[in-house]
């Protein structure tokens, strides 16, 4: 019975590590990304999302703030009245996507790093490399992809 016992732990330690191997394989290919479900709300359904497309009116995104559009991967921005920014919703820190527009920063959740809203450059780390700019069109009071 000694040696039943003795294989029989074996048989569970070795489960026990293989579960550990999955549950970190899942954790470090996706884990970021889980934690990064913008807080932003996205485009309405059915909004085009090719260049030309339309995003949003300049009446959603807040001067001094911004709103994520996941979809598209962009972050815009009016860090004063009437001057409308864009910039990838990308962190480049880890690639994990921005979270949330607010304190006139672009927030990653992921592991902290904060980007201008002006201009995308960092102003809170690990992240040492802006966001990368992006084209928009504003005519009249709609925003469109360039």
């Amino acid at each position: 019975m000694g040696d039943d016992l003795k294989s029989r732990r074996t048989v569970f330690a070795g489960v026990g590590a293989g579960g550990l191997a999955l549950a970190l394989t899942a954790c470090g290919a996706g884990g970021d990304t889980t934690a990064a479900a913008p807080t932003q709300s996205a485009p309405a359904a059915g909004a085009p999302s090719a260049a030309g497309g339309g995003l949003a009116s300049t009446a959603d995104i807040p001067v001094g703030g911004g709103k994520i559009f996941a979809d598209q991967k962009i972050v815009v921005t009016q860090p004063t009245e009437g001057d409308f920014k864009a910039f990838s919703a990308t962190c480049t820190h880890k690639g994990c996507a921005v979270t949330a527009v607010e304190n006139g920063v672009i927030d990653c959740a992921c592991h902290g790093s904060k980007f201008k809203i002006e201009d995308g450059s960092v102003s809170q780390g690990p992240a040492t490399e802006p966001l990368a700019a992006q084209e928009i069109k504003v005519e009249g009071d709609q925003i469109t992809l360039a």
